[in-house]
């Protein structure tokens, strides 16, 4: 052929070009022949969705990190890939540590939604591989974290731990664990040692813990916020009063039972794979299980981690506040439901 023959029009070359951009974007996929397509299209599919909701933006942007939060919280493609218990935490510092060795704390989905992922902005580039050791396929997600937000605006105070906020500063890398049978995500971490570099230059704050998981700032307002369900519902949702207030009654239950000694972000006792109860949103999340564990005397625990009676009326107490806690969490969601008709959500919660 003759030079004519090789001269390639604009658009094929365009053409040419996108191909090779998504190939390069998806060649781990690609390149391991154990991806089924299902589960390299559920990779790629949760790459894009992050990406699209949580973009890269300045780690101060709490405009940015607002959107995130609305549009995940909205998102029914995210919250269908979810279990209804989240295994979250930092990758483990032991490089070969297996995920049954890792300490990761259980969350509800919508609190990892709410609270933990829009903490982590996005590019859309990823990686899937199968780790035949973990039986799960792996999504590595290039990423990094909003270290420069208001103390209030995340979900526990990280630095109670300063190597834990150092790894969430530097963080690099989303990793997501996908249950074969299923394509949902069993585990997420997150990692500073990712083999990507970082997605943007970390300007390191270093922040005093003031020994409290939950604190009231000089507006009179608890804080952290997110953890006082600020975003999670409509400002307008007529039993957020009664929720804050009802948590407090909870907590002293929880208090007088030892329950917050365990269930602390400090994970003083080493447990595996330890409940949080510190804050209104956490309680709220885990409010179910709470209930039967009590009711079935399967906690509180001693250093041994066997469970304690507890006397018959610290038990009804700690139900009470538990169950009425739990009613108006449900009704709170409820309101928040399309299908619920605001006024007279309004009215039944007046009613009460």
């Amino acid at each position: 052929m003759g030079t004519q023959g090789r001269t390639w029009p604009a658009r094929a070359l365009a053409l040419l070009a996108a191909a090779l951009f998504w190939q390069a974007s998806t060649v781990h996929a690609q390149e391991s022949a154990s991806v089924p397509p299902a589960i390299a299209r559920t990779a790629g599919e949760l790459a894009a969705l992050l990406a699209e909701h949580c973009p890269l933006a300045p780690a101060n942007d709490i405009a940015a990190f607002e959107r995130c939060r609305e549009a995940l919280r909205g998102s029914d493609a995210l919250r269908a890939r979810l279990p209804q218990i989240v295994l979250w935490g930092r990758q483990s510092a032991e490089p070969q540590a297996s995920l049954a060795a890792s300490t990761l704390t259980q969350l509800s989905p919508d609190l990892w939604t709410q609270l933990y992922a829009p903490l982590f902005m996005f590019n859309g580039r990823y990686q899937v591989e199968w780790v035949a050791q973990e039986n799960h396929y792996l999504v590595r997600l290039e990423t990094a974290f909003r270290n420069r937000l208001p103390p209030g605006q995340y979900p526990t105070p990280f630095w109670h731990d300063a190597q834990k906020w150092r790894t969430y500063q530097h963080a690099n890398g989303l990793l997501l664990w996908l249950q074969p049978q299923t394509g949902s995500v069993h585990v997420a971490q997150f990692t500073s040692r990712a083999t990507t570099p970082p997605l943007q230059d970390v300007e390191i704050i270093a922040r005093r813990f003031g020994g409290q998981w939950l604190w009231t700032d000089d507006g009179g307002r608890t804080q952290p916020a997110v953890a006082a369900f600020d975003g999670m519902y409509r400002p307008e949702n007529p039993f957020l009063p009664k929720l804050e207030r009802q948590y407090r009654d909870l907590a002293l239950h929880l208090r007088d039972a030892q329950c917050t000694a365990c269930h602390a972000p400090d994970n003083s006792q080493h447990m595996q794979r330890p409940v949080l109860l510190t804050t209104p949103a956490h309680a709220a999340g885990e409010i179910d299980r709470l209930i039967r564990a009590v009711r079935e005397d399967r906690m509180p625990v001693d250093a041994h981690r066997r469970p304690v009676a507890l006397s018959a009326d610290a038990k009804a107490w700690l139900l009470e506040s538990a169950t009425i806690f739990g009613d108006t969490v449900r009704a709170a969601r409820d309101w928040e439901s399309p299908a619920t008709t605001p006024s007279a959500a309004a009215d039944a919660a007046a009613s009460e």
